[in-house]
């Protein structure tokens, strides 16, 4: 570490309308998966930190559930909470929308930005603006509608311009000591990341069949040595969504376990034994004592 020049490390809150590729912009800037990506929204329900150390400065990223104006449980009421929260306490924002796609939603977003900490506009999916001319006067209409401290054009989906969008970021970040260890790349715990990569392959699998009142609770979570011993049960709200998760003769609920434990296995760099298995809690998505108890207060 030079000490002639100052270090940066701060806050930088990634937020927009749900599938806007939110967790797989952090998931490129970090270099690592650990935030859930699907195209169902809410797929993230966590605030979750991602973490990445350059020369100098250290990003740490925190991937926000996407704004939901439309389901109104109590589930989606924390979620909000959760975005308002965020953005309160960091020292950058990134606001990331779809190139050639301004829609009501993302409006509906605006006022929630702060106002007195830079707000960045990410337009993502570059590959989606072929037309430049076009793509120019797309970024000068959505810059009407707010204050913006930049704009960068970037494709998460195949990290384009990733590293011209940290080189904007770093200067709104203020003269701090790293917060973290260089080699770090998330502060949530394995047991955390266990039951994440369970509810993505949910997601990924049941497509428009699943639930939409579905979580994951990790009931055991232990060392055997070397050897992780991971039980999780899958949470549905009615006996009759079992079936869906469970699928014809146990497939689905056993392809959704085996990818699930080929993935921790990559993120861990260890054996695990893995037990996943479906559970009936009726009405937990409108229950706040359910919700605490899930850590989603």
């Amino acid at each position: 570490m030079n000490d002639s020049i100052p270090y940066h490390c701060g806050f930088v809150a990634i937020v927009g309308r749900p599938n806007v590729g939110k967790s797989t912009l952090m998931n490129h800037l970090i270099g690592q998966k650990v935030s859930i990506t699907s195209k169902k929204a809410q797929t993230t329900r966590h605030r979750v930190n991602g973490i990445h150390t350059e020369e100098g400065v250290q990003y740490i990223f925190v991937d926000t559930p996407g704004f939901q104006t439309h389901h109104r449980t109590a589930l989606n009421d924390v979620l909000n909470k959760s975005v308002k929260d965020t953005l309160s306490n960091v020292d950058c924002v990134l606001f990331i929308i779809e190139a050639m796609r301004w829609t009501a939603a993302d409006r509906e977003l605006l006022p929630l930005l702060p106002r007195h900490t830079p707000v960045m506009l990410v337009v993502n999916k570059l590959d989606k603006a072929k037309d430049r001319v076009a793509l120019a006067e797309f970024i000068a209409r959505v810059e009407e509608d707010f204050s913006f401290a930049g704009v960068e054009v970037v494709s998460a989906k195949h990290g384009q311009r990733l590293a011209e969008l940290l080189e904007r970021v770093r200067p709104t970040l203020p003269e701090s000591m790293p917060l973290y260890p260089e080699d770090m790349v998330t502060d949530k715990s394995e047991r955390f990341l266990s039951a994440e990569i369970v509810r993505e392959k949910l997601f990924r699998y049941l497509g428009e069949e699943l639930p939409y009142s579905m979580n994951v609770e990790v009931e055991l979570f232990e060392m055997d040595g070397a050897l992780r011993r991971i039980h999780i049960a899958i949470l549905v709200d009615k006996e009759g969504q079992k079936s869906i998760v469970i699928g014809k003769g146990g497939e689905k609920l056993k392809k959704i376990s085996t990818e699930a434990r080929l993935d921790m296995e990559k993120l861990f760099d260890g054996k695990v034994f893995l037990q996943v298995w479906v559970k009936v809690k009726s009405g937990w998505a409108d229950d706040v004592r359910f919700l605490k108890q899930f850590g989603l207060d």
